[in-house]
């Protein structure tokens, strides 16, 4: 039962519970109009304290979409954390007014914060370079809708793997099924962060390599992860410039790939996937976006106890 639970990190849920909203989110798919009230008289509280476009609009439409309503802020400076107030009496706040709280903010930990003042649940939609567990939702709903299975799987991530957190999550979550194995792709700069490769990778034993050449492996490959090299990660722009264009897929490099291979990013891109690869039967980064909504539907009527 997952009524009233919060959601700060992908470990926060068992394999099972992940399973019982991956096939909520399957019924959601098939039936969107049977479940289009599940959410009648609830209201969504979106505190975003940095820029998001994808991951607001999926929890907004997921939300409507259920038949709640949505109240809010995009971004800080419109609400009153310009006055100085903590998150503490924020989520306080907000609490008497919505019944469920999702929460980008640039500090890590924050939405973590947040839950121990909240009386609703929050959901973490990413804080700083740590984790965006529901990313990582849509990314195995994905993988599990493509493949029916979510393990025996080698996954190539590349491109910013160093403040990615969409990538840390994914590399915990995919770490507790079996058999599966990691390329890291990355120049040495944006190399996996020491506590992913220690506390994780290393420490359960699971088969990965680190590597520079995409070309050297992209041929091995049932998923790759692209990501991009975010500026607002970055403290030097002439750093930023010199790395942003390391990695770039076109139509060349994907004659290189196997088949069924799929590639995958969280979005947004900005020139890390050619817009002739949009073409490939194998590019599925657009029909991720669609399974974050269904997945979000899934998990706010979860977490609401709304879904009998």
């Amino acid at each position: 039962m997952l009524k009233g639970r919060h959601l700060i990190d992908p470990m926060d849920f068992t394999k099972e519970e992940l399973n019982e909203i991956f096939d909520y989110a399957e019924l959601i798919i098939k039936n969107p109009e049977k479940y289009s009230h599940t959410c009648d008289g609830k209201i969504l509280a979106t505190l975003f304290y940095e820029p998001s476009t994808r991951t607001r609009f999926s929890f907004e439409a997921a939300m409507l979409r259920l038949g709640g309503r949505v109240i809010g802020f995009s971004e800080p400076n419109s609400s009153s954390v310009a006055k100085g107030e903590s998150i503490a009496d924020t989520i306080r706040t907000v609490s008497c007014y919505a019944d469920i709280a999702v929460m980008r903010h640039p500090k890590e930990g924050a939405p973590q914060v947040a839950s121990t003042y909240s009386s609703i649940p929050v959901i973490n939609a990413g804080d700083g370079g740590h984790v965006h567990p529901t990313q990582t939702l849509t990314d195995l709903l994905t993988i599990k809708s493509r493949f029916n299975r979510l393990s025996n799987l080698k996954v190539g991530f590349c491109g910013d793997l160093k403040f990615g957190r969409t990538v840390h999550s994914l590399i915990k979550a995919l770490s507790r099924y079996e058999n599966n194995s990691f390329i890291l792709i990355s120049p040495k700069e944006l190399k996996i962060p020491d506590y992913i490769r220690d506390e994780v990778l290393n420490k359960n034993n699971i088969e990965y390599r680190e590597v520079e050449k995409i070309e050297d492996v992209m041929g091995e490959l049932d998923i790759l992860y692209m990501t991009r090299v975010q500026r607002e990660r970055f403290f030097n722009e002439e750093e930023y410039l010199r790395l942003k264009d390391s990695y770039i897929i076109d139509g060349e490099k994907m004659k290189k790939a196997k088949d069924d291979m799929i590639v995958m990013h969280p979005l947004p891109r900005v020139n890390e996937i050619s817009y002739e690869v949009d073409e490939d039967k194998r590019a599925y980064y657009f029909k991720q976006a669609k399974y974050g909504m269904f997945v979000r539907m899934a998990l706010i009527s979860k977490l609401l106890g709304v879904d009998e």
